[in-house]
C-alpha cells in the first residue's frame, strides 16, 4: 500500500510545475480520442492572442468556446484550497477499469470491473482484493460498454440484494440494463440474478450508456442513461417515448414509480423523471437540501452540473455550452437554456473536466469539506472539489492532479475517507493526515501510484 503526505506532495508538485512552465510553457499534447467516453481530453483550438484569465479561477486553461454564462457563478468559480493536511494512499492497484463502487461493510467495497464484467471486494484496511464474485451478468464490453455501476439495497443487511447496471445485447443493438442478485453469505457469488429494467430502444453503437444508480429515501432507484452519442440517435434525448438521455425513476422490481411526472401522459414512458441529457455518469443527493444532483458530459466543453427537477427538460442536443468535436457549433450555437424553455445548468466547465462519478461529502471527519461535492475527472486527470452555497458554486479545487489518472468513481466512507477508483485500475484513499498512521507511520514514499 503506497502512502505519502499530501502537503509534501503539493510542495514538490508546485516546484516541478514552476520549473516546467519556465522551461516550455503549456506543453499539453494529449492524443486521446474524443469518441473515447466523449470524456477524452479535447483539442483546445483557441486563438494565440486570447486573453488569459486574470481572476482567481481554478481553471487556468483558455476557453474553447465564446459562450457567456447565464449568470456569473455558472462557470470558472474561484479557486479554493483545502487547509487540512491530507494523507493519500493507493489502497489497491493492478485492477481493470474500476467503474463503480459501493461500501457494503465497514471499509469493504464492492467494485465493478467494466471490461472483464467482474465484481470484486476490496478491503480498504489491508488492500486485499477478492476473487471475482460468480453470477455477474453477461455484458457487451465494446467501447464504453461493460459492467458499470453497483449499489446495495437499503435493507442489504437482511436482503443482501445487490443492484448493478451494464451494457446488454438485444436483437437490435445494446441497452443500458439494470439487474439485481443476492450476495451469498460466503460472498462468493450473486444468486438468482435477474434483469429488471432495460433502457430501450436498443441501438447498434458502443458509446454513452450513462449507467449510474442511486436509491432515494423511499427505497426506489434513480437510473441515469446516455443518449448513445451519435447523430441522429442523440436527438432522442428530447423524446418522451425513449429512455435515452434521461433520469429514470423505478422500483426495485423495475416498474415506474407511481409519482413520476409523466405517469399520466399516454405519449410518454412512465419511468422518465427528467430528459434532455447527454451522458450522465455522476449522481448524488445533497446532504442538506436532499435535492438530486447529476453531472453529465458535454461535447467539446459544456460539461454540466444540474439539479434535477421532475419533468424538466435540460436541453441537449438543442442547446449546449459546448461545441462539436469538429469545432462546429451545435444547433447554430444556442447556449442559453432558459430562453428556450430548458433548465439552465447550475454550473458548466469550459474547457472540459470530463466528469464521471461523484459524491457529496456528508461527514465531519474533514469539517471544511462538509457538504462539498467531489467529482471524478477523466480528462484532464483530477478530482474536482466543488464548494456550493445556496445552490450556487462558489469555489472549486482540483486534487490529485499529479497522479495522471482518469478518476472514474468517487465515494465517501462511513468514517469520512474519500475513495476514488480509476480507469487505470487503482483505488485511492484520501483522508485527514494521521488517520491510520499507526499502520505505516514510517512510509513517506512520494512516488506516483503507477
Amino acid at each position: 500500500m503506497t502512502k505519502f503526505s499530501w502537503s509534501k506532495l503539493m510542495s514538490f508538485t508546485m516546484l516541478i510545475t514552476v520549473l516546467a512552465l519556465a522551461a516550455c510553457g503549456n506543453g499539453d499534447t494529449s492524443d486521446e480520442e474524443p469518441t473515447d467516453d466523449s470524456d477524452a481530453e479535447t483539442e483546445e483550438s483557441v486563438d494565440e492572442g486570447a486573453d488569459e484569465s486574470t481572476d482567481t479561477s481554478a481553471e487556468s486553461e483558455p476557453k474553447v468556446t465564446e459562450f457567456e454564462p447565464a449568470f456569473p457563478e455558472q462557470t470558472r468559480a474561484p479557486e479554493v484550497e483545502t487547509e487540512a493536511e491530507l494523507d493519500v494512499e493507493v489502497v489497491a492497484e493492478g485492477l481493470d477499469v474500476s467503474w463503480g463502487m459501493e461500501e457494503f461493510d465497514t471499509n469493504r467495497l464492492l467494485v465493478t470491473q467494466r471490461d472483464s464484467a467482474e465484481l470484486l471486494i476490496v478491503n480498504l484496511e489491508d488492500g486485499s482484493v477478492s476473487d471475482a464474485i460468480e453470477g455477474t451478468p453477461e455484458v457487451n464490453n465494446e467501447g464504453q460498454g461493460g459492467l458499470l455501476d453497483v449499489t446495495i439495497a437499503p435493507d442489504f443487511d437482511e436482503s443482501r440484494l445487490v443492484f448493478m447496471t451494464f451494457a446488454q445485447d438485444l436483437e437490435d443493438g445494446t441497452v443500458t440494463a439494470v439487474g439485481k442478485g443476492v450476495l451469498s453469505e460466503d460472498e462468493d457469488s450473486l444468486e438468482d440474478f435477474e434483469v429488471i429494467f432495460q433502457a430501450e430502444p436498443a441501438y447498434d453503437g458502443d458509446l454513452h450508456y450513462g449507467g449510474r444508480i442511486i436509491f432515494d429515501d423511499e427505497d426506489n432507484l434513480f437510473l441515469t442513461t446516455g443518449e448513445r452519442s451519435d447523430d441522429p440517435i442523440r436527438e432522442r434525448a428530447q423524446d418522451l417515448d425513449a429512455y435515452l438521455g434521461k433520469v429514470i425513476h423505478i422500483t426495485q422490481d423495475g416498474e415506474a414509480v407511481d409519482t413520476n411526472p409523466f405517469i399520466e401522459d399516454e405519449d410518454a414512458l412512465d419511468g422518465i423523471y427528467s430528459y434532455g441529457h447527454r451522458n450522465i455518469q455522476g449522481v448524488d443527493f445533497h446532504p442538506e437540501t436532499e435535492d438530486l444532483w447529476i453531472v453529465e458530459f458535454g461535447p467539446q466543453a459544456g460539461d454540466e452540473l444540474n439539479i434535477i427537477e421532475p419533468g424538466a427538460n435540460y436541453g441537449w442536443p438543442v442547446v449546449s455550452y459546448g461545441i462539436e468535436y469538429t469545432g462546429e457549433l451545435i444547433n447554430d450555437g444556442i447556449s442559453e437554456h432558459e430562453a428556450q424553455g430548458f433548465v439552465e445548468p447550475v454550473y458548466y466547465w469550459d474547457p472540459t473536466s470530463a466528469p464521471s462519478g461523484m459524491s457529496f461529502y456528508d461527514n465531519d471527519a474533514i469539517p471544511e469539506w462538509e457538504n462539498d461535492l467531489f467529482i471524478g475527472g477523466l480528462a484532464p486527470n483530477y478530482i474536482v472539489r466543488v464548494v456550493i452555497e445556496d445552490d450556487l458554486v462558489v469555489g472549486e479545487e482540483r486534487l490529485l492532479t499529479e497522479e495522471g489518472e482518469r478518476f472514474r468513481d468517487i465515494l465517501v466512507t462511513d468514517d469520512g475517507a474519500l475513495i476514488a477508483s480509476t480507469d487505470g485500475g487503482s483505488i485511492y484513499k484520501v483522508a485527514a493526515a494521521g488517520e491510520g498512521a499507526e499502520q505505516d507511520d514510517v512510509d513517506t514514499d512520494e512516488d506516483d501510484a503507477e
